[in-house]
This record gives structure tokens, C-alpha cells and sequence, in this order.
């Protein structure tokens, strides 16, 4: 990865996943509920903001005057999510940051789903609406990982350590699942007993996680700031925490 962060390949260690995956299992409630959104009612958006994002770090698209623009047309991730929405990029016209978080997302959360299903994380549900037409829906299987990420993105949010000292894809989760409002990061206090953070504080740790999310290269900045912007126009106002000070 750019930032030099290790990625294992240990089925239980949520790192291993990409963007996306990680954001996706990030936003489903320990507290069931038919979909896991926990906290967001536009999970595509958060999954295709991530994905979007972690293009962005490995160079593969860059901002163009605010356009995101595919590098070349054979570079791959080895991803299939990633390198579907790269695909898809290059078969469009020309649309700026935003633009993508929104379009055609849908494609993304359900690409993001079935490699989640296929790596045991998730268990697709097939039944009929309204009897008649076949839906999936899908279930978490692997609570583990989904504890440890939240877990995960509590540490980096809550000022334990300096931001240098966490890595830009975790940065840059942190920061997409703050933009999307997303209750299992924002609420609750601290892990491990660590301060829990003012809301003045929470927004300065949140602009140096931003800084940190593109310390591969000042250009990303701008492009990280369109995509957290976009998220944040369309995703729920976080509900105040009664812990919050």
C-alpha cells in the first residue's frame, strides 16, 4: 500500500480487505437489524466513496481539475470491486469526485457484498417482495471482524495517538465513515478506557486523519475533500451522543 502499511492475510484480521469491504462491514450494527445499516441510509454511497478513495491512494485515479481520471487504461488492483468502478470510470464520460460517490453506486455495495459473502463475512438471504420478486439480502456471519474494525476506527478517531502514527487507509476510513454519520464509529466512548474526544476536539482529529488519509501526495487532499463532501451532503446529521461534552 502507499503508506507502507502491512496487509495480512489472516481470514480474521479486518486489514486485509480493502476499502470498500472494511467501510461496509464497518456500517453494520451490532445491534441486528435487516440490513446492518447502522447509522446511514445510503450504505452505497459510503462503500462507493471508499472505493473511490482507494483508487485515489494507489494512484490509479487522479484529479484532473477536479475530474477523476483513470491514470492509464490497463492498470488493476487485483480487486474485482476496485477494478469494476475503475472500468466503469473509464467507460464514462468525464464527472467530477462527487458525481461518482452517487452513480451507479448501487453496482459497487452489491459487488462489495458478494465478495464479502464469498469470503464467509456475509451470508446471502434469497426471499420474494411482495412474493413475487426475488430479492437478496444478506447477514453478518463473521461479528469478529466487524468488532474489530469498529474497534479499530474508535482508537484512530480517539486522539490516543498522534495521526502520523495511523496509516492512510485507516485514516481515510475513519474520516468517510465520520462523513456518512455513521453511528458504530461516532458513538460510545473510547476503547481501552482512551479520552473521549469534544466535539471540538472530534473535528480537529477528523481534519488531521483527512491530512493523514493523503500523505501519499498533497494532490489527494483535494480529491479526499470533494469525496467527504459529497458523502456529507447526502448522508443523516449524526445523532448526538448523551456522553458527548
Amino acid at each position: 500500500m502507499p503508506d507502507g502499511s502491512p496487509v495480512t492475510r489472516d481470514r480474521s484480521a479486518p486489514d486485509r480487505f480493502s476499502l470498500p469491504a472494511r467501510l461496509c462491514l464497518l456500517a453494520w450494527d451490532p445491534d441486528p437489524a435487516p440490513e446492518g445499516a447502522a447509522g446511514t441510509g445510503r450504505p452505497q454511497h459510503l462503500v462507493r466513496a471508499g472505493a473511490l478513495t482507494e483508487l485515489a491512494q494507489r494512484g490509479l485515479l487522479v484529479d484532473d481539475d477536479g475530474i477523476a481520471t483513470p491514470v492509464d487504461l490497463d492498470a488493476a488492483t487485483g480487486d474485482a470491486v476496485l477494478d469494476g468502478l475503475l472500468e466503469l470510470v473509464r467507460e464514462s464520460r468525464p464527472r467530477p469526485w462527487g458525481s461518482w460517490v452517487t452513480l451507479r453506486a448501487g453496482y459497487t455495495l452489491t459487488a462489495v457484498r458478494d465478495q464479502l459473502a464469498a469470503e464467509g463475512c456475509l451470508r446471502a438471504r434469497r426471499r420474494r417482495r411482495l412474493g413475487v420478486l426475488p430479492v437478496t439480502g444478506h447477514t453478518l456471519e463473521r461479528a469478529d471482524v466487524a468488532d474489530a474494525l469498529r474497534a479499530g476506527a474508535r482508537r484512530a478517531l480517539d486522539g490516543a495517538r498522534s495521526a502520523a502514527e495511523v496509516s492512510a487507509r485507516d485514516a481515510a476510513l475513519v474520516v468517510l465513515a465520520s462523513a456518512a454519520g455513521l453511528r458504530t464509529v461516532l458513538s460510545g466512548g473510547g476503547d481501552g478506557g482512551h479520552h473521549r474526544p469534544s466535539a471540538g476536539e472530534l473535528e480537529e482529529r477528523l481534519e488531521q486523519l483527512a491530512e493523514r488519509s493523503a500523505a501519499a501526495d498533497p494532490a489527494l487532499r483535494t480529491v479526499v475533500r470533494e469525496i467527504r463532501t459529497a458523502l456529507q451532503r447526502m448522508s443523516p446529521a449524526p445523532e448526538p451522543s448523551p456522553r458527548a461534552t
